[in-house]
């Protein structure tokens, strides 16, 4: 995944970011060239909603993933594809840098947390 604005990949800035989605992890919520907005500011994350963030084992990788719990002053992320693995299975605690909250494209529309994460 990566930043559309250009800016180095682990930094999202102002109150809105776009970010483009890449591999399949996301499945079905979001897929492989989807480009959503990210809020890095508002309400607090809470466990179902989908977010950008940072592994602290890979501190260089922007991943979007479904926060699951707070854990360790972070959080517990998972891919909605249960066939991809590279959420906090194998990374560990990750930081979150904002909240996804909307797909503008190719298929506009909300991105909604899942109740069954909580």
């Amino acid at each position: 995944m990566r930043a559309v604005n250009g800016s180095h990949p682990t930094v999202l800035r102002g109150p809105l970011a776009a970010v483009l989605v890449t591999g399949p992890s996301m499945a079905p919520t979001l897929r492989h060239g989807d480009a959503v907005l990210v809020r890095t500011g508002g309400r607090p994350v809470r466990p179902g909603d989908v977010v950008v963030a940072v592994f602290r084992s890979r501190p260089d990788l922007l991943v979007v993933k479904r926060a699951v719990r707070p854990q360790d002053g972070g959080w517990w992320l998972r891919g909605d594809n249960d066939l991809v693995t590279d959420d906090s299975r194998a990374y560990g605690v990750a930081d979150i840098r904002g909240r996804v909250v909307v797909r503008y494209w190719p298929h506009p529309g909300l991105v909604k947390g899942r109740q069954e994460w909580i």
